[in-house]
């Protein structure tokens, strides 16, 4: 038995439905191959950064999130007795902010969408076995029979032990840490509505509002450490969260099981290419980023929306060839390993606490929230929406021997940096952009 399709995209997580509804919305006719039937209850990634909330207003799927989900401007970074501020709205733009949405409330309103157009078709349960003379095989669960998927283009978006990348032979070079997360869902007080990082001694705890009062919770703890913790017991966990922030009693310890609490293991890593003829990848298949600065689910999402309008551009001048793909790895593959440095940085920030470390943390976080030029850079490259990198000057006032910048940059300096349609589609006809 086999199936045609104009572009398989193996795996129905975020990055490949998004790429699906895209295409679909294209009228290119797609299918979307997932192995689970039902929703995971592993966690990933839940906060969107301004520039993946710019792509779900383009797709018209932003007011569903937005009913759903949690959004904020500010980010808090306790530090001992000490608080610093990043803040979105330092952005010019509709896009100032933040949102956070639980991650399979976000997979069900995609699929819902792309569900409405007929040239969109999704097979759960379904398991891609290997490729075979330029043909995926699947299997679907019940059923002993294999499937044979035909396709003019196969995108592998199933993750990091991606099918996909090992038939490209793509390497990846890989990034590991000396730390692990203890990850959770619980209520939380009414006065906690915007994002909290705190770090003090050896510990650091990230809090990120959700909607209906829950709160997603992030807890470092050393490599190795992880069946200690268990062995002292859930009131141990509640302890450390109540002395690093006192105003979670009565929140927190309405956790009563460690079975509600998943271990995470932060790795990093990036493919060495994201093309190969007719097959790409793309999110964790083709990078994964440390979660310090909530960026892998995002990275998928851009990786979509640069694909899907390269993809929809063939299909629509007729002019469909594999060798267009390099286009997407020659946007994408420079912006993925920028975020991977930049949340591997801040991962290192965490990583050690010893009293130097803590020291140049905290003397960084101060300068950049005194220096606006700094701000903004910090701002406008998590957000996604552009990219000013770091000189050698910045990192001098981040290190306190030069003073920080007090002038206020003015709009023509914030929107230069700004990733215009150019840059983000550069294969366009230079006409297409004024439309």
């Amino acid at each position: 038995m086999s199936l045609n399709t104009e572009v398989a995209i193996v795996g129905g997580g975020i990055g490949g439905l998004t790429l699906g509804l895209k295409l679909a919305q294209a009228n290119i006719d797609v299918l979307v191959l997932e192995k689970l039937d039902a929703p995971s209850s592993v966690y990933k990634g839940e906060l969107l950064q301004p520039k993946s909330l710019k792509i779900f207003k383009r797709l018209d799927a932003l007011d569903v999130i937005r009913e759903n989900g949690f959004s904020f401007s500010r980010i808090a970074f306790v530090e001992g007795e000490k608080e610093f501020a990043m803040d979105y709205s330092i952005l010019p733009g509709d896009f100032d902010y933040s949102l956070m949405i639980e991650h399979e409330k976000l997979k069900g309103i995609l699929l819902k969408r792309a569900l409405q157009f007929p040239n969109f078709h999704y097979l759960s349960g379904t398991l891609a076995k290997e490729y075979d003379n330029g043909e995926l095989i699947v299997k679907r669960k019940d059923v002993k029979e294999q499937l044979t998927v035909k396709a003019d283009f196969f995108i592998g978006a199933e993750g990091r032990n991606s099918i996909t990348r090992k038939v490209m032979n793509s390497k990846i070079k890989k990034i590991e840490y000396n730390h692990q997360f203890l990850t959770v869902t619980f209520p939380r007080p009414q006065s906690l509505e915007e994002g909290k990082i705190i770090s003090k001694d050896e510990r650091f705890l990230g809090l990120f509002p959700l909607p209906d009062a829950k709160v997603r919770s992030v807890y470092l703890i050393p490599e190795g450490t992880y069946k200690k913790h268990l062995q002292k017991g859930i009131h141990h966990f509640h302890k450390n969260y109540l002395e690093l922030l006192p105003e979670l009693e009565g929140y927190v310890t309405r956790l009563k099981n460690w079975k509600d609490i998943q271990l995470m293991i932060p790795t990093a890593f990036y493919a060495d290419k994201y093309v190969d003829g007719r097959l790409a990848i793309l999110g964790d298949a083709a990078h994964t980023v440390h979660p310090m600065a909530g960026e892998g689910m995002n990275m998928a999402i851009q990786d979509a929306d640069i694909l899907g309008e390269l993809l929809a551009e063939m299909y629509t001048s007729g002019r469909i060839s594999p060798d267009k793909l390099k286009w997407y790895e020659k946007v994408r593959k420079p912006r993925a390993e920028n975020m991977i440095s930049l949340s591997h940085l801040s991962a290192i920030a965490y990583s050690y606490s010893n009293r130097v470390i803590t020291g140049i943390r905290r003397k960084g976080l101060k300068q950049i929230e005194r220096d606006k030029t700094l701000q903004y850079k910090q701002m406008l490259n998590v957000s996604g929406l552009g990219y000013w990198p770091e000189s050698l000057w910045d990192r001098l006032i981040q290190a306190g021997m030069l003073p920080a910048r007090r002038t206020e940059l003015s709009a023509a300096d914030k929107s230069h940096y700004f990733y215009t349609e150019k840059d983000d589609y550069p294969w366009k006809k230079v006409e297409q952009y004024d439309k």
